[in-house]
């Protein structure tokens, strides 16, 4: 099997993907941007062949190294990247080599938010009430509906930029003054904020399934410079599992991971935000690994190579993503940190520039099997003098 995996090295833990599909049996054949003599050698020797590229973005250079690729090695039966940044050159690329998996089509309803409403829509799971902003018609005619606040979002856009809240008159009146075109307005819902987070096999079966708590929204986090922290849960509600899993099924999803996020009212109440068809972001996958022991990484290049599907898990703990920002005076000083809560730290580590604006500077990854020994624990990584 010949798997094209397109930005091998970044994320950083991302060449776990490359290694583990080499051991499968895979030939994993890379392309990215990096000079080859900087990536890892683990990753280095997992890769049978690395094409660099001029910029990740250049779609007719991505589109010579496939080419290239099929001419030295034969059909390419996978591209891949798993990563939100490069989700639309992986669906053109797939469609142009006729290649299992997701299709720019399929975009149009998993990506774009539009389309992500009328897939929650269409299978009656509740969300909230949005519409394109095509005109300041449009839009005063909705916030006269639904009232104050509401969300203002690119319609495709990755992550929370360029999102933000509206809440009176005056701040509408600004902000349609100078709205740029492939927005949408959606009413904002208020709650705790969760995501059913998982692994599907080929036949679109569940594989692996989890679910994480945030302690507020990406929104708020990266346009307030909040610290962001989450913890991933031992017990799945079971409302957020049976929306979790008829979403997965309304969207159709195989052999892909997914990252589902909903408002919780409360206990039997929740709303669905959005689908996002791969892994969650920053350091969740390694969470996940660290909550069960496991290997996501293995489950998935197997999963692709051998079609498997009998895994086996246990939610043996809470993990944990506790994050800092450069500039903030902090009770406890980084040694003096580890030396409060080192037995449930499983990692620590800088967090990239491309993802700190959500996710912070430098992260912390804790596990404990109780939760409440991982809340104290948060606090104290966030405890300011």
């Amino acid at each position: 099997m010949n798997v094209v995996f397109i930005s091998p090295n970044f994320p950083p833990t991302w060449f776990n993907f490359c290694t583990a599909l080499r051991e499968a049996g895979a030939t994993v054949l890379g392309i990215g941007d990096s000079p080859y003599d900087e990536l890892r050698p683990e990753l280095r020797a997992a890769l049978t062949e690395y094409y660099r590229v001029p910029a990740m973005g250049d779609y007719d250079a991505m589109l010579r190294a496939c080419g290239f690729f099929t001419h030295r090695y034969g059909k390419i039966d996978r591209i891949e990247s798993h990563t939100e940044f490069w989700l639309g050159i992986d669906a053109r690329l797939r469609e142009d080599f006729n290649v299992f998996g997701q299709k720019p089509h399929d975009l149009e309803i998993n990506r774009r938010k539009t389309g992500m409403k009328r897939g929650f829509i269409k299978a009656g799971i509740p969300c909230a009430d949005g519409v394109l902003a095509t005109d300041a018609t449009v839009v005063r005619r909705f916030v006269a509906e639904h009232g104050y606040p509401v969300i203002f979002k690119p319609d495709q856009g990755v992550g929370a930029a360029d999102t933000f809240k509206v809440a009176g008159d005056e701040q509408l009146d600004a902000v349609l003054g100078n709205l740029p075109p492939g927005y949408m307005v959606e009413k904002a819902l208020s709650g705790d904020l969760l995501s059913f987070d998982g692994l599907t096999a080929r036949d679109g079966s569940i594989v692996f399934r989890t679910a994480h708590h945030f302690s507020a929204g990406i929104m708020e986090t990266v346009n307030e410079r909040r610290h962001l922290h989450y913890y991933s849960l031992r017990d799945i509600p079971p409302e957020l599992e049976r929306l979790g899993r008829k979403t997965v099924a309304a969207f159709d999803v195989r052999e892909r991971f997914f990252h589902i996020e909903f408002f919780r009212r409360d206990p039997s109440t929740y709303h669905a935000l959005e689908i996002n068809v791969r892994p969650p972001g920053g350091f969740s996958l390694d969470m996940m690994n660290y909550a069960c022991d496991i290997d996501l990484f293995r489950w998935w290049a197997e999963s692709v190579v051998h079609d498997r599907r009998d895994f086996s898990f246990e939610r043996k703990y809470h993990a944990a993503h506790a994050s800092r920002r450069h500039g903030v005076n902090y009770r406890f000083g980084h040694e003096q940190l580890l030396a409060e809560i080192g037995p449930l730290v499983v990692n620590h580590l800088e967090i990239p520039d491309a993802l700190s604006g959500a996710m912070g500077n430098y992260a912390y990854l804790l596990r404990s099997p109780d939760q409440g020994e991982i809340l104290e624990a948060i606090a104290k990584v966030e405890a300011t003098a």
